[in-house]
């Protein structure tokens, strides 16, 4: 198991919009994306460019509520969007019953889950900085850098890492 790291900064929410698409260009059925990162942090807004760039009907929103989105697109694997925050273990993200295989799956809250479910994975944990503005109000529209690390898990997330970071 290759378990490689990186990190790059992120400017504001039209870089991480913008940082989305530069990803999606990489990816393939069956890649996995996990992100990590406070409320806040940008981890729909880096989904949404990635969305975006892979042509995906309708809007990408927060799967908070429904914990998973299936996105379709006209060409290529859809795009699957997981809110794991509320689950309690990986059994319940198992029972998701997700087609990573035939998919392009996007995991927020994954970590600590995703490995009973997947042996390949690329980790962006997105930080916002400590005491920013955006503290006192996660939801708020701040553009404050963010830095985000990588961890890749495997041979693709690796190779995905070595792509876009």
């Amino acid at each position: 198991m290759t378990n490689a790291a990186g990190t790059v900064t992120i400017a504001d929410p039209e870089a991480m919009h913008a940082f989305g698409a530069r990803v999606a260009a990489q990816l393939r059925a069956g890649d996995v994306l996990v992100l990590t990162g406070e409320l806040g942090a940008g981890k729909t807004t880096f989904t949404r460019g990635l969305g975006e760039a892979l042509g995906v009907r309708g809007a990408v929103t927060s799967p908070t509520f429904v914990l998973a989105r299936t996105h379709p697109r006209e060409a290529g694997p859809p795009l699957v969007h997981v809110d794991a925050y509320r689950l309690a273990d990986a059994a319940e993200l198992d029972d998701l019953d997700l087609d990573l295989a035939a998919s392009i799956t996007v995991i927020e809250w994954g970590a600590g889950l995703v490995e009973a479910i997947c042996d390949d994975w690329l980790e962006l944990v997105i930080e916002r900085p400590v005491g920013g503005a955006g503290a006192a109000d996660p939801d708020a529209d701040v553009s404050e850098p963010r830095t985000v690390r990588f961890r890749a898990v495997g041979s693709r997330g690796a190779e995905l890492l070595g792509a876009i970071a």
